[in-house]
């Protein structure tokens, strides 16, 4: 990961949500480069820092050195950042959802069809890879995985197309095999490989499920008052974000208009109705493409007690 930079996405507004001051604890769940991090430490605020690749918080050495013991990192996913804080404790939390630059650049981890690389695509390093999925799971379920996590209208016949080629041990011979099955136009602008390799991604670490029970872990974390900051990418995890905040805060709507309220027969609420969502702007993504499709919602924890967490998995919030 040396050589390699990360530009943090809607900084500005992010800290401008988080509003943190000295000695105020923040919670950066998705730790990556640690643009948030710094910009929080030099607001004056301590640092506690989760990153479930373990290259990243390596090559954070020098920055928790130079923090004179205002930044700590762990190994560890966001959703077990309550396993490793005390109840209450942060007065921020923010997430960055999805992959880095860094990531995406390194063909190590395989997350990009632009070079090639072996079909890893794991975040963390540990578990399963793309390749052992993809040539040990049956047809259907690859369609199914295409199909709700990339949002693919192709799926069954990219998953027909995968099954064909294997065994696959690279990036390019998957984005060969997806190419093939959809033959593209010459003046077609997006890669047809691009909603498959995203599904994969979010399968093989478990995306939603991680975003489901991070949001849980955050509400459990943060104090009275603290403010969360989630920063998503596509679809899929906004809806995720809206729909949780919308259900903590008791604004999300009722199924009928004759049903009681949810405020009514539920817990109370743990959120303070959130603010609108913001998008970057036209400056950042000038200078910034990735930041194009990232949306930010942002949202102050009340006096509430957390909800009872529910473990969620990926494939039950895609639904």
């Amino acid at each position: 990961m040396s050589g390699l930079s990360h530009v943090p996405v809607m900084l500005d507004e992010v800290m401008q949500a988080l509003a943190l001051g000295p000695g105020q604890l923040f919670v950066d769940g998705t730790f990556g480069g640690g643009g948030y991090a710094e910009a929080a430490l030099a607001a004056g605020a301590r640092v506690q820092g989760f990153d479930r690749d373990p290259r990243a918080v390596a090559a954070a050495a020098g920055k928790v050195a130079a923090s004179a013991g205002r930044l700590a990192l762990q190994v560890a996913a966001f959703s077990a950042m309550a396993e490793h804080m005390a109840t209450g404790a942060a007065d921020a939390v923010a997430c960055d959802l999805g992959f880095s630059s860094i990531q995406m650049d390194d063909a190590a981890y395989g997350l990009s069809f632009q070079a090639d690389g072996p079909l890893d695509m794991r975040l963390s390093g540990a578990g399963m890879t793309a390749a052992e999925f993809l040539n040990t799971a049956d047809e259907a379920e690859i369609a199914d995985i295409l199909f709700h996590y990339g949002e693919e209208p192709a799926s069954r016949r990219i998953a027909r197309a995968i099954v064909a080629a294997r065994p696959l041990a690279t990036t390019h011979e998957l984005a060969s095999a997806i190419r093939r099955a959809l033959r593209p136009k010459p003046d077609q602008k997006r890669d047809p490989a691009t909603r498959s390799f995203q599904a994969i991604r979010i399968h093989v670490n478990d995306e939603l499920g991680e975003l489901a029970r991070g949001l849980e872990a955050a509400e459990a974390v943060l104090a009275p008052g603290g403010r969360l900051a989630i920063v998503s990418f596509h679809s899929l995890e906004d809806r995720i974000v809206k729909r949780f905040l919308a259900e903590r805060s008791g604004t999300l709507p009722n199924a009928s208009r004759h049903a009681p309220s949810r405020s009514q027969t539920g817990p109370v609420a743990s959120f303070e109705p959130p603010m609108k969502a913001r998008r970057p702007s036209d400056g950042e993504v000038a200078r910034n493409p990735r930041a194009r499709s990232a949306t930010l919602r942002v949202a102050r924890r009340s006096a509430a007690p957390a909800w009872e967490r529910t473990g969620t998995s990926g494939r039950e919030v895609a639904a």
